[in-house]
C-alpha cells in the first residue's frame, strides 16, 4: 500500500480484495485522529469510505489495476473529502432495492451521512473518480513544519509521517543495499522509518530537540 502525505492531504492505493476495506477505515481513523477530528466525524467517514472503497472493488476492472483513495482536508471551512478512485467502466447510481435484496444500498447511505457526493473522469487515466464531503468542523489547523535534510533530524523533534506527527525516539546511520547513505529513524509509533540521507523530511517549527 503506496501512501503519500501532507498537512492537508493522504494518499494511497489499495489491491482489489477485501481486505483492502478494513485497511482503509484504519488509515482514515489514523489520519483522522492527528488531523483532531471529532468521533462522531471520523465514524460517520470510516462509514462512507468502506462503502465507496466496497463500490471500487466490486467494479469491473482488471485485478491488477488498484484501488485510490484520497483523504483531503480543509480547516478553514471546516470540511473533509474522501475520493475513490477505480478503472471501471460505467457510473455508480443510487439504487431502491426491494426489502429482500441484501446489496445495492452503500449509495443510499453515502447520500444520507454526506454533505454532498458525486462522481468524475479518473484524471490522466481510464475509469471514475467519486466523492464525499462532509462537514468537520473540529478539524485542527495545519501545523507549521519545514523541509529538512532527513541527515539533521534529532531526537526529541517531530516529524510528519504517515499523516500525523510522530516524535524521533532514536536516530542511527547506516548504509543502503545499494551503499548509499541512509538514515535510520525510529519513531513513537509505527515501524522505523529508512531514509536517504539527503531526503526531504516535514518537522515541527515549534518542536525542539528533547
Amino acid at each position: 500500500m503506496a501512501e503519500q502525505c501532507s498537512d492537508t492531504e493522504v494518499t494511497f492505493r489499495l489491491a482489489r480484495r477485501r481486505s483492502s476495506v478494513p485497511r482503509a477505515r484504519a488509515v482514515l481513523r489514523a489520519v483522522l485522529e492527528g488531523w483532531g477530528v471529532g468521533r462522531d466525524v471520523a465514524e460517520t467517514g470510516e462509514l462512507i469510505l468502506s462503502e465507496l472503497v466496497t463500490n471500487a472493488l466490486r467494479a469491473r476492472a482488471p485485478h491488477d489495476r488498484q484501488v485510490g483513495v484520497r483523504i483531503v482536508r480543509s480547516a478553514e471551512d471546516g470540511l473533509l473529502w474522501l475520493e475513490v478512485s477505480d478503472a471501471g467502466a460505467g457510473r455508480p447510481e443510487v439504487r431502491a432495492p426491494g426489502r429482500d435484496e441484501t446489496c445495492g444500498r452503500g449509495l443510499l447511505l453515502v447520500e444520507a451521512l454526506a454533505e454532498c457526493w458525486g462522481v468524475r473522469d479518473r484524471a490522466g487515466g481510464i475509469g471514475k473518480t467519486v466523492w464525499a464531503r462532509l462537514k468537520a468542523p473540529g478539524l485542527a489547523p495545519v501545523p507549521g513544519g519545514e523541509e529538512v535534510a532527513a541527515i539533521t533530524v534529532q531526537v526529541g523533534q517531530r516529524v510528519r509521517m504517515w499523516g500525523a506527527w510522530r516524535t524521533v525516539r532514536s536516530v542511527r546511520s547506516e548504509e543502503s543495499p545499494a551503499g548509499a547513505p541512509s538514515i535510520v529513524l525510529g519513531l513513537d509509533e509505527g515501524p522505523a522509518l529508512w531514509v536517504d540521507a539527503t531526503e526531504p523530511v516535514t518537522v515541527r517549527r515549534d518542536a525542539a530537540p528533547g
